[in-house]
């Protein structure tokens, strides 16, 4: 669009007054444009609490004196075999299901790690249980439209028979359907597979519905949910018994599976939501008898959703599993014989066993590859330690710690020769917990070896003079119910409970490679500071126990469980 007439006069007019020669004035450069918001960015988030260093007595201001702590330093940062260990068990051995070929296979790929360094390491059976091999799944929606579905068998499900089996979806039905679950069994299992947990509303995280919802859309979104999760539970319950580990599971006679196996259902569907888009839990059970399948958050709710609403989905499933009776099951010991007291031990501990949704990458290959670190660098530096060091890698851990259980029982001269076991079971993060378990006097020991330790590890660790002993949860529990010196070295999250503990999410990725080579530093400087110790660690027990947060009452000292040496009896 052109001036008016009068604007371009009167600028005519100002150009002519001008000198010969003279330039119009440059214009003022106008502001820059503030950035645009980026609707895609994350919303910065504040560090863990846990996240960052603290000042305590034991946190060293300068460099280690101890020789030997030294020389763990230089071995295990120059020459740190963390990354190639963790690659090769998350990716080639992979997941380690007790009593699978695949657990027997990480087995075979610890000993001969041991072996190329030199050191002693034997495997011990101490029971059987259900052997199983996974094989692939495939999962497709056919009507209403055609989608590949996320969904991978359970561990122990049966298999399909090297068939494809087609059939319609439907969901459990309401408690109070007539006649009871019996007579809707009788017209509508029979040749279909059947959803059997709550589905989502929504498979967004619980931190993008805080962070974007409005405080109306989250009540009105969790008042809905709990709904769903209430009427099914009842649905559940109308049907049946069912497993503990998921509504999928059997329940033995009478149970959920075994009543839908004798309507002749084709299988069963289950999801187990971990609170983040694409991840689920995945368990399984022995008692499975019918395929069972953990579908994705996003795909399990497509299905109750056409299965509610009258859509009649169909679906074609092709798995291969093989059940394999019961298999005999082991622990891997490794072992540094003592030089001087070789019947008082200082034990590594973390479990080998694993769920196999995905690679068991950091629960528990991270505590598996820091105590075979450890060992490595130990037989490097300290080939001849005062006390006998072994690293225990157990199996059985998510079965009920049965592995590290057997192994107490099965080596008693152990849990009375303890001098300290150091066990690391929950993710990638680098320490930031211990404690002395309970045991009076093993505070000031564990804080003199800690203040041996370079302040660069030591400055995030917490350190509680007094704790309480280990009641369950993880393999130091097997050795502290008997008053023995058995340490928890709790790690930094990183989401661990949500992203990967126990889900088809627990890939080599999520590890965080410098928090690893950190922790197998510092277990090889506890090891070494145990086994050389002049002192036997204290086992004086606190009396009483400091307050339960979950009783309010003083805690009580764990009793110890006896291992399960095979399937039967398994209640899950």
């Amino acid at each position: 669009m052109r001036p008016p007439l009068r604007l371009a006069v009167a600028a005519a007019s100002l150009l002519a007054a001008l000198p010969l020669g003279a330039q119009t004035p440059a214009p003022a450069p106008a502001p820059a444009p503030a950035p645009a918001a980026n609707p895609f960015a994350p919303v910065p988030i504040a560090p863990h609490p846990l996240a960052g260093p603290i000042s305590a007595p034991y946190v060293r201001t300068t460099p280690p004196t101890d020789r030997v702590i030294q020389r763990i330093v230089e071995e295990g940062t120059a020459r740190s075999d963390v990354a190639r260990l963790a690659q090769a068990l998350s990716d080639s051995v992979g997941p380690r299901l007790s009593g699978s070929p695949a657990n027997l296979g990480a087995s075979d790929w610890a000993l001969a790690q041991y072996r190329a360094w030199g050191v002693p390491a034997r495997r011990e059976r101490y029971g059987t249980f259900a052997g199983w091999r996974r094989g692939v799944t495939h999962l497709d929606l056919l009507t209403p439209r055609v989608r590949t579905l996320e969904a991978t068998t359970l561990a122990w499900s049966p298999g399909t028979g090297n068939r494809y089996l087609d059939g319609e979806v439907v969901a459990l039905p309401d408690s109070t359907v007539a006649g009871g679950f019996d007579a809707w069994a009788a017209g509508h299992a029979r040749g279909r597979f059947v959803l059997v947990s709550a589905p989502q509303r929504s498979c967004r995280s619980p931190q993008q519905w805080e962070e974007f919802g409005t405080p109306e859309s989250r009540e009105r979104e969790r008042a809905a949910q709990d709904s769903v999760r209430q009427a099914w539970g009842a649905r559940v319950r109308a049907a049946g018994p069912a497993s503990v580990v998921s509504a999928g599971g059997s329940g033995g006679p009478g149970g959920l599976q075994e009543r839908l196996r004798a309507a002749g259902a084709l299988g069963v569907l289950t999801s187990t939501f971990s609170n983040y888009p694409g991840i689920d839990k995945i368990f399984g059970s022995p008692r499975q008898v019918l395929p069972t399948l953990d579908v994705s958050c996003e795909d399990y709710g497509l299905l109750a959703r056409l299965a509610e609403r009258g859509s009649r989905p169909r679906v074609r499933l092709f798995a291969d599993g093989e059940a394999l009776g019961e298999q005999p099951v082991y622990n891997t010991v490794a072992e540094l014989r003592g030089r001087e007291k070789p019947d008082e031990y200082v034990v590594l501990s973390a479990h080998f066993d694993s769920w196999d949704g995905a690679s068991g990458a950091t629960d528990n290959g991270t505590g598996t590859v820091v105590m075979m670190e450890a060992m490595r660098i130990l037989k490097q530096v300290l080939p001849r330690p005062r006390r006998t060091i072994l690293a225990g890698h157990w199996t059985g851990e998510e079965q009920g710690l049965n592995g590290s259980r057997a192994f107490t029982e099965d080596h008693p001269e152990v849990v009375r020769g303890l001098q300290a076991l150091f066990n690391q079971d929950n993710g990638t993060g680098r320490i930031v917990n211990m404690s002395a378990g309970g045991l009076r006097g093993a505070g000031p020991a564990l804080r003199r070896y800690l203040g041996e330790i370079p302040g660069e590890i030591t400055r995030f660790i917490r350190f509680d003079d007094v704790g309480a002993p280990a009641a369950g949860g993880s393999d130091n529990a097997s050795f502290a119910c008997y008053g023995a010196p058995a340490f928890g070295l709790g790690s930094l999250s990183w989401d661990y409970g949500f992203t990967t503990w126990h889900t088809n999410r627990d890939t080599y990725d999520k590890l965080v490679m410098d928090d690893v080579r950190s922790n197998a530093l510092l277990v090889a400087m506890l090891a070494y500071q145990a086994s050389e110790d002049p002192q036997t660690m204290p086992r004086d027990r606190v009396d009483p126990l400091p307050v339960s947060p979950a009783t309010g009452r003083p805690g009580t000292w764990p009793s110890c469980t006896k291992a399960l040496r095979s399937t039967e009896g398994y209640r899950r």
